[in-house]
């Protein structure tokens, strides 16, 4: 057994309360004081890490344990080792998560807090409400599968009267009040359909965690949250993920970003060199690669210039002539037969697959899922059961090719994007995020 950094988990009762924005000037705030801070992210989100990555100057990782088993977890969590504090933002509410368990648990920030040891520090959006504030949090403390809560920080005060009424009923009944947000509207981080613009496109991401940084300053005790962090002794056993090949030509850019940390860190544990290429700027693979990845993002954003990008597609159809392809989601997508765009516009794509999807008419697609593979797919063989997830809001106009798997939801019920394979090439809505037993 092994001691990690203090932790925190920055939670909330619903989503939208502002843990984000709270979590990112407290990262940025924490380390401009000296210290080393390592974030990490609740399940399965791939945004919210690379803001993470900009804020603490160094990479955030996914923790998930409705995906991922103890030994991948603590891998993970290990990767804090030489950090000074560990800050973990959780997903929606506090306590929610799948009404079936996965590997580890149903993906609650509540958990993973107990697992880890971390106390909870409750984000109040206060707006519209004054002494039921601490009614909520004293619910949330004494909820039977409560961590320990750290405090609570209220979030778009009114004023100083309304700081203070909220405050008298906090201490009366006993809970820590860490910190006291004003309402800050002109401090914002634009949002698409997935959640927040991806890190790479925000015109002036430091700028704006900058702002952040100096409201927790003003605003939140650093002292008092620092020495509230907590930890637990943890198990040394890692189990990192295996990579598919050795040589990994991966899509990055603003259209293929979709790719969960721990994936890269395992395959590049193992030896696997990691190639990446710009499909928007028209690059073709490494013709060298062993497998050519393309990872989920907002091809539907530029179906125009990926249709138009020759060099990528032919070098891509090139690649699948001796070697496999494998494509995620967004990658899944570009691999079909043609993307339909939200304006009806239909764009051809590699035609590696027969896949057409559409965002003419939007739904969404989103959860957990478990995939049994029917053939196999880079990295894992036939009968091999994959956890992932899948988010996004196309809809399948064409699937012709024979399924990749059989895939079900966190309860268990079938779904019908089942992926799909064509000789070499291969492709699933979901993103993979672990392997689990079969």
């Amino acid at each position: 057994m092994g001691t990690s950094p203090p932790g925190l988990v920055i939670a909330a009762p619903a989503s939208g309360s502002g843990k984000t924005t709270l979590m990112l000037g407290l990262l940025r705030a924490l380390r401009e004081a000296g210290l080393r801070v390592q974030p990490f992210k609740n399940g399965p989100d791939y945004i919210d890490p690379a803001f993470h990555r900009i804020a603490a100057g160094r990479a955030s990782y996914n923790l998930d344990l409705w995906a991922m088993g103890g030994g991948l977890l603590q891998a993970i969590a290990a990767q804090a080792g030489d950090a000074d504090i560990v800050i973990a933002e959780g997903a929606m509410g506090l306590y929610d998560g799948t009404l079936t368990p996965g590997v580890s648990g149903r993906g609650s920030s509540a958990e993973l807090a107990r697992a880890f040891g971390w106390p909870v520090v409750l984000v109040l959006d206060v707006g519209g409400q004054a002494q039921s504030a601490a009614a909520t949090a004293l619910g949330f403390a004494r909820h039977p599968d409560a961590p320990p809560l750290a405090g609570v920080i209220l979030n778009r005060l009114g004023g100083a009267r309304h700081a203070d009424m909220i405050r008298a009923e906090m201490d009366r009944l006993g809970i820590a009040v860490l910190g006291a947000l004003p309402r800050r509207p002109e401090i914002t981080l634009p949002e698409r359909h997935l959640g927040l613009v991806q890190a790479q496109e925000h015109a002036d991401a430091e700028g704006a965690i900058a702002q952040l940084a100096a409201l927790m300053r003003d605003h939140v005790d650093l002292d008092a949250l620092r020495a509230a962090a907590r930890t637990a002794p943890t198990a040394t056993a890692a189990d990192w993920p295996r990579p598919p090949a050795q040589r990994i030509a991966l899509a990055r850019d603003a259209a293929f970003s979709f790719t969960y940390p721990h994936l890269l860190e395992g395959w590049r544990r193992a030896g696997a060199e990691i190639l990446p290429f710009s499909p928007l700027a028209d690059q073709a693979p490494d013709p060298s690669a062993d497998l050519v990845w393309l990872p989920g993002g907002y091809p539907e954003l530029h179906a125009g210039r990926l249709a138009a990008a020759g060099t990528f597609l032919d070098g891509l159809r090139r690649h699948a002539e001796t070697r496999p392809v494998h494509g995620e989601c967004g990658g899944y997508m570009v691999l079909g037969q043609a993307l339909v765009d939200g304006d009806g516009q239909r764009h051809a794509m590699a035609g590696l697959l027969g896949l057409v999807t559409s965002y003419e008419h939007r739904r969404l697609h989103l959860g957990y899922r478990r995939a049994t593979l029917a053939a196999d797919m880079p990295g894992a063989a036939q009968g091999a059961v994959l956890n992932g997830h899948e988010f996004h809001y196309s809809t399948i106009l064409e699937q012709p090719d024979p399924p990749l798997a059989h895939v079900t939801d966190a309860n268990g019920r079938a779904v019908p994007e089942t992926g799909s394979v064509r000789g070499r090439v291969t492709g699933s809505f979901f993103h993979l995020i672990a392997e689990a037993a079969a």
